[in-house]
């Protein structure tokens, strides 16, 4: 397990494997617009689609932002994690994940800035990256650490994509 405790007692990493996840996402897309935008140059559209691509890019971007905010500035995530509580509250009744998920969003948004079709199975490719990593990672920390209540917040939560449900 990583250790980046504030504290002693503290049952999971600060940080967990967030910055390995994002960062892996992000190289993927840079290699994809690498490639599909500058050396193939294939599968880019014209207009009007330039605008409708970077305008929904744009708003991608800004929504992946903003869940990233709540989630990690205003959720009260770190004394959660320091006291060893299950965060299910605000944002997290809503996507268990806000952080990644944020990032998840804001770099598919900023993939639609470069209007290329093939750039569309990057955030497919991203949701992959962060759903096997999350799965054999965080979530069986949480499930050992929380137990019934984590799965039983799994049935209710989605991992991923912010949606709210019923309990």
């Amino acid at each position: 397990m990583l250790k980046n405790y504030m504290k002693e007692g503290q049952k999971l990493p600060l940080f967990g494997v967030g910055p390995y996840i994002v960062y892996g996402m992000a190289a993927v897309n840079l290699i994809g617009v690498i490639l599909f935008g500058y050396i193939f140059k294939i599968g880019i559209l014209a207009a009007p689609w330039i605008l409708i691509f970077r305008m929904i890019g744009a708003l991608l971007i800004a929504a992946g932002i903003a869940v990233w905010f709540i989630g990690a500035m205003r959720s009260d995530m770190d004394d959660s994690i320091t006291e060893n509580r299950l965060q299910t509250k605000g944002i997290y009744s809503w996507v268990r994940n806000p952080m990644y998920s944020g990032c998840w969003i804001a770099l598919s948004g900023g993939l639609l800035m470069w209007h290329s079709v093939w750039l569309l199975m990057f955030p497919v490719i991203d949701w992959l990256i962060m759903t096997v990593a999350l799965i054999n990672t965080e979530e069986k920390w949480l499930l050992d650490l929380y137990g019934d209540e984590y799965a039983e917040y799994k049935k209710h939560v989605n991992r991923c994509i912010p949606w709210k449900r019923k309990w």
